[in-house]
């Protein structure tokens, strides 16, 4: 069985960009693009389903840049019918796409592709299919000593 990417309080994490990679609609977001929005924003930033405004369903905790793209860290909302429904489709691995709701400020354009420099993110999606391949909430963390554990009762009764 796979590791389940949300815990018993509805807290999950990931990416909802990667930088330097092109999606399905020929973006890429490229370090520092979020900074500023997050700067000016970051209270404010949604947390809906399917980009839909009228589907909020939970609140992030975390969103910042790292080295690979924009990290979150996120909880569903307990007592919300599509919050409850989202828990427990991303639990049986049935729902793992993340994307971005934002606003563009700054691009250029290579080739085919639109590099995103700087824009205004306002909302962060859970979504069925995300234009990002590797925007996706995250197994937890486990430590070594679980990994190992794990392996061990794996091979034990093969």
């Amino acid at each position: 069985m796979a590791a389940i990417p949300i815990d018993g309080d509805g807290r999950f994490r990931g990416y909802a960009s990667v930088f330097n990679r092109a999606d399905a609609g020929g973006d890429m977001v490229m370090p520092g693009a979020f900074a500023a929005s997050l700067k000016r924003r970051r209270d404010r930033v949604r947390l809906l389903f399917q980009h839909d405004p009228k589907e909020p369903v939970g609140i992030w905790d975390t969103l910042r840049e790292d080295g690979h793209g924009l990290f979150v860290a996120g909880r569903l909302v307990p007592g919300v019918a599509r919050a409850d429904a989202l828990r427990r489709l991303i639990e049986q691995g049935a729902l793992d796409g993340l994307s971005i709701g934002f606003r563009t400020l700054r691009a250029t354009r290579e080739g085919g592709v639109r590099k995103l420099w700087q824009i205004d993110l306002f909302e962060i999606s859970i979504v069925t299919f995300p234009m990002m391949e590797d925007a996706r909430i995250a197994p937890p963390q486990v430590s070594a000593g679980a990994a190992i554990a794990a392996a061990t009762h794996t091979i034990r009764n093969r």
